[in-house]
């Protein structure tokens, strides 16, 4: 960094970034589960499973939107001086600090399987489908506002925290056209010239 900048991550990017490695780790412990007969039966954890992935799908999509509103009011313009994040970097980054969490909870939806087959692995997927559809919500609301949320990279690291975790205090807001991500997270189309 030079004179001061501070590195940004996107905010969508950071939410987005969880939503594939739940989504997949969900959907191999269900598959796995549905082929272990275990306690209560296949029907019953399949249904169990589908009940638990549409409520965590809820929870995760809606949880904690006044922080992420709070947040995005006293959005400051970045500074000519802040380095924005990649958004291939931060999903890396994103990746690395949470595999051990993830191969918890991959190994927890399998355990469970044997009690209740497919559940647990319901469960971590709707987790991911959750994730993906906060990730859309808020870029709904940049494309609606006209600018992109970005979080200090310190910020985000501190301490494990998160998007909305106590160390951050604020967003830091540029044009739409910044960073190589699409409002919403995902990989910016580049239309070929002609």
């Amino acid at each position: 960094m030079v004179r001061g900048g501070q590195g940004l991550a996107r905010v969508a990017v950071v939410v987005r970034a969880g939503a594939g490695p739940w989504w997949w780790c969900g959907v191999f412990a269900a598959g796995v589960g549905v082929l272990v007969p275990g306690i209560t039966g296949r029907r019953i954890g399949v249904l169990g499973g589908a009940a638990l992935f549409i409520l965590a799908a809820a929870f995760v999509a809606c949880s904690r939107r006044k922080r992420y509103l709070a947040l995005a009011r006293g959005a400051v313009r970045a500074g000519k001086h802040d380095v924005l994040q990649d958004r291939a970097v931060t999903v890396r980054n994103w990746r690395r600090g949470n595999r051990w969490w993830l191969l918890l909870g991959l190994a927890a939806g399998i355990g469970s399987a044997f009690a209740v087959p497919a559940a647990a692995g319901m469960l971590i997927a709707g987790c991911g489908a959750g994730l993906r559809l906060k990730a859309a919500w808020l870029g709904r609301r940049e494309r609606a506002e006209g600018h992109l949320l970005w979080v200090r990279v310190d910020w985000l690291n501190a301490r494990g925290a998160g998007v909305t975790g106590k160390a951050v205090k604020a967003f830091r807001s540029t044009g739409v056209a910044a960073g190589d991500a699409a409002p919403g997270g995902a990989r910016r189309r580049t239309t070929a010239s002609v």
